[in-house]
């Protein structure tokens, strides 16, 4: 068996990844997250509610040569937050990333939303990224340092057209927890920051086949670069904070979504009508 290295930014480290299973033919962010850390010598505790979708993501790992662990917790749950940290440090001993990338999304106007639906919104993508953290900072506290990243989005940048109150809250709780846990915990060399996907094609894998393709083609066009971006792109953007190369990096959300968080309205009008 060959091992794939890229180049070995994260050997020895121990990064765990919450949402991290398969979601069918197209990656997510989690999985590709997982696979590309592990490529760069890290061991990735993979974590998914579905056991059997985690598994999958181990086993195109440990087909490279990898090492990871499958934990099949709930992290919107604080007693699934912490069986999750403790398996791990039983497994590894210590963690040094952690990316909170659970989430799922949530429509609605202020006016339309169910109560369900906002907690739903609110536990997947806020709640689990504090109470994993809540257990994971003291653990690298004591072990000298770490680096969290956390998942935000581009609809919590900006008020866009999107009709989808309880996710873009939820999104923007944990772009302002970024900063706040960078603040509170830098001077134990602690790093935390937050990506802010675009319209990615694939980070809600099981509504993928629901978008026409003629509203691909209206995103494609709407940001500057013309293109569409996938849960690769956002995951070597997750490799990149969780190594030393980031290191005088912490407290920012990067927006990834092929320019469009810069674009006036007037712009994006301008791409849709090339």
């Amino acid at each position: 068996m060959v091992r794939i290295i890229v180049t070995d930014r994260l050997k020895n480290k121990v990064a765990l990844i919450t949402g991290a299973g398969t979601r069918g033919e197209i990656t997510g962010i989690g999985q590709a997250s997982s696979i590309l850390m592990a490529r760069e010598g890290a061991k990735i505790l993979i974590n998914d509610i579905n056991a059997d979708r985690a598994k999958s993501t181990l086993s195109q790992i440990e087909n490279e040569g990898g090492e990871g662990l499958v934990i099949a917790e709930d992290c919107t749950k604080e007693e699934g937050c912490k069986s999750i940290v403790k398996r791990c440090l039983d497994q590894f001993g210590k963690i040094d990333i952690l990316f909170n990338n659970v989430g799922s999304f949530g429509r609605g106007m202020v006016t339309e939303v169910e109560e369900e639906n906002w907690q739903k919104a609110i536990d997947s993508n806020l709640k689990s990224a504090v109470m994993m953290s809540k257990y994971v900072v003291p653990v690298m506290s004591e072990s000298g340092g770490g680096s969290i990243i956390n998942i935000s989005s581009i609809d919590a940048l900006r008020a866009g057209g999107s009709k989808n109150v309880p996710y873009s809250v939820a999104k923007a709780g944990v772009s302002h927890l970024t900063r706040l846990m960078a603040v509170h915990h830098g001077r134990e060399k602690i790093r935390v920051n937050c990506l802010a996907p675009g319209h990615v094609h694939g980070s809600f894998p099981n509504s993928i086949k629901k978008i026409p393709e003629d509203i691909r083609e209206l995103r494609r066009k709407a940001g500057p670069l013309g293109t569409e971006g996938n849960a690769w792109d956002v995951a070597w953007a997750a490799v990149f904070l969780a190594t030393e190369e980031s290191r005088w990096i912490s407290g920012t959300v990067i927006p990834i979504d092929a320019g469009l968080h810069a674009a006036s309205p007037l712009s994006v009008w301008d791409n849709l009508n090339e």
